[in-house]
């Protein structure tokens, strides 16, 4: 059992490190007030090879091991979640999903570009009526033969408004349940799709969550991933990766309140002295960070067994719904460490408190991970 990353994982670490503060800190908390995507550093993001992170070399991606993504993940989300989210679902839901699963038409028309960020691409999984419950779609595909008419809208979609690639998950054959259910490559601009305006949300403001309207929409055949009737198992597949990505993310929200937590306790005085040497300020800190810790091993987890072909549904799923728990709990803390000057929003904390909340419901609520946990117990 070795715990030491490898000299390549710390390079990808530092890299990440470095791109955060010296490119994603400066305007972030504008960047949330406005809603503002983060349009430039996305593009950056993705010439330094983050958005295709673990894409096979001859798709134009860096064929790191999964490992080197959350450390990747972790540090980005310390500073900007909204970013970081955009860098998840390319990564994690749209390449790794098109790589795996798709054609080699298929990888070469999209993957190839999605991976060097000259276009991103979104997931559209959840509906209004469909959540959790992602068997019940009302997102309709119906066969015409050398095409789908796809029928239906789309909620909550991140990159909903700068994607040009969109995974969009639909039922063909109501009989057939999950089993009548297809996934299929959309393009932006094809007639009958249209992009709704976009959500006004509590954290991950930077980030552009829109809800996506279908109308007859013609999506050729070439354009579905896998055998007809797959498209649940691919979700279903995808977002088990999905996982390790928000729960990287999760625990790089806590760890970037957490390292604001300490600095601002070795500054900040309060009856004579550092309020770091005050107790309760120390078993804040102490709890703070063996928390980040254990979540950090459960995404460590999740990662190397995804890297070596085993079973990840079940260490993926602890990953998140511990991480997103210690994320929610860890920024709360922080942002009482910082008093008064936690409520406000240049300290940054409450930002990270906000954006910690949505690590606990998309991908996946809590609850539903508890779901996947247990039944992986109960075999």
């Amino acid at each position: 059992m070795n715990f030491q990353l490898t000299e390549e994982h710390l390079a990808v670490q530092a890299a990440a490190r470095e791109f955060a503060q010296t490119e994603l800190l400066p305007g972030v908390i504008e960047r949330d007030e406005h809603q503002k995507f983060p349009a430039e550093q996305i593009k950056k993001m993705g010439e330094l090879g983050f958005l295709g992170m673990m894409v096979d070399p001859k798709y134009n991606g860096g064929g790191m091991d999964t490992i080197s993504y959350v450390l990747a993940m972790e540090e980005i989300s310390k500073v900007d979640a909204s970013a970081s989210v955009v860098m998840s679902v390319n990564n994690s839901l749209v390449c790794w999903g098109i790589e795996k699963y798709g054609n080699e038409e298929q990888k070469q028309k999209y993957l190839t570009k999605l991976a060097t960020g000259e276009i991103i691409g979104a997931f559209c999984l959840s509906e209004p009526e469909a959540g959790s419950d992602a068997t019940s779609q009302r997102t309709t595909a119906e066969d015409k033969g050398d095409y789908y008419l796809l029928n239906g809208t789309k909620n909550w979609i991140t990159n909903g408004s700068s994607a040009s690639v969109y995974i969009v998950i639909a039922q063909t054959d109501v009989a057939k349940g999950h089993r009548g259910i297809n996934a299929l490559i959309v393009e932006r601009g094809m007639e009958g799709f249209e992009i709704g305006p976009k959500e006004n949300k509590l954290g991950i403001r930077g980030s552009d969550t829109h809800s996506l309207m279908f109308t007859d929409v013609k999506v050729p055949k070439e354009n579905r991933i896998g055998e007809d009737g797959f498209g649940f198992k691919f979700a279903m597949s995808t977002l088990a990766g999905g996982r390790i990505g928000i729960a990287s993310q999760a625990l790089g929200i806590a760890s970037g309140a957490y390292e604001l937590a300490v600095k601002y306790s070795k500054e900040r005085k309060a009856f004579g002295v550092e309020i770091s040497k005050h107790q309760a300020i120390q078993f804040k800190l102490a709890d703070m960070a063996t928390n980040i810790e254990a979540a950090r091993l459960l995404c460590l987890q999740a990662a190397y067994d995804k890297d070596t072909h085993a079973d990840y549904g079940k260490s993926g799923a602890m990953a998140k719904l511990f991480a997103s728990k210690v994320a929610m709990d860890t920024t709360i803390e922080a942002v009482q460490v910082h008093g008064g000057y936690g409520f406000v929003k240049e300290y940054h904390v409450e930002r990270l408190m906000r954006d910690a909340k949505i690590t606990q419901i998309y991908e996946g609520t809590s609850e539903i991970q508890k779901i996947v946990i247990s039944r992986e117990l109960l075999k």
